[in-house]
């Protein structure tokens, strides 16, 4: 495709969804996220550029999974090394009072009114880009729709991605597209222009400059997927808290999700 969609939305699909599991337990851990974040550096890409990117496609949730696999796969990285952190992007607001939250109890700094969209954010090597971007476009299936489609749905969840330069940076778009067609041609994309609307099969891209992701709280990071078999190791859950320690996840003073704290 490479064109825009006609923006036609999707007819109604059923399901549940990750927010209403959200509202029903309000299970959430001591320490929440930041928007300002100390990556870590891989130590085999020291001498490479690196660029700060993000890929939005529904829940965050089983993203953040699939692009640490890229990570460790692609880069050869540890989870000391890990880059990927759930978070939120694409609004025209930008934070409030210094901070992007999830939904919670006070509506505080609530990432949704906002215009923000749940992104997966990485740090990764200018050369690998295409690599990634190879992995977002296997997100979706053969008719464009993202995993959890029939759930979780509207602005909050619209599918888009932030580079350098957005669609003025040749470089990154031409390989988004290439990406795309290399797998199947099933997805649009069209120039962000924030607080986007929700629309199957089309990508908004993202200036990561006028855009910036903002990383979401810790109870976030590493999660569970929502959907069916995307329970994960312990130990990928517990990535969340060692990088918490080492100072590389990031905190602020955003509320403990639905719970007032």
């Amino acid at each position: 495709q490479g064109q825009v969609d006609p923006l036609s939305q999707t007819a109604a699909h059923q399901g549940g969804s990750r927010r209403s599991f959200l509202g029903d337990v309000a299970a959430g851990l001591a320490t929440c996220a930041t928007t300002g974040l100390a990556l870590p550096v891989n130590s085999n890409a020291a001498d490479e550029e690196l660029i700060d990117v993000y890929f939005g496609c529904g829940c965050f949730w089983h993203v953040q999974h699939e692009f640490v696999e890229a990570e460790r796969r692609i880069l050869n990285r540890s989870d000391d090394e890990l880059t990927a952190r759930a978070g939120y992007a694409g609004g025209k607001a930008g934070a409030l009072d210094g901070k992007v939250c999830y939904h919670n109890f006070n509506r505080v700094s609530d990432y949704g009114p906002l215009g923000h969209a749940e992104v997966v954010s990485l740090r990764i090597p200018k050369s690998s880009y295409r690599d990634f971007a190879v992995e977002y476009t296997k997100l979706f299936d053969r008719n464009g729709f993202r995993p959890d489609q029939a759930g979780d749905r509207g602005s909050e969840y619209r599918n888009l991605v932030g580079f350098p330069g957005g669609a003025k940076s040749e470089v990154y778009l031409k390989q988004l597209v290439e990406a795309s067609q290399e797998n199947g041609d099933k997805l649009a994309f069209a120039e962000g222009l924030g607080d986007d609307p929700d629309r199957r099969a089309l990508v908004f891209v993202m200036d990561s400059g006028l855009y910036p992701p903002f990383v979401a709280e810790q109870y976030h990071q590493f999660h569970d997927g929502f959907a069916p078999g995307e329970g994960y190791p312990q130990s990928y859950n517990d990535i969340a808290i060692k990088l918490a320690k080492a100072g590389t996840l990031g905190k602020s003073e955003c509320p403990n999700g639905m719970l007032k704290v």
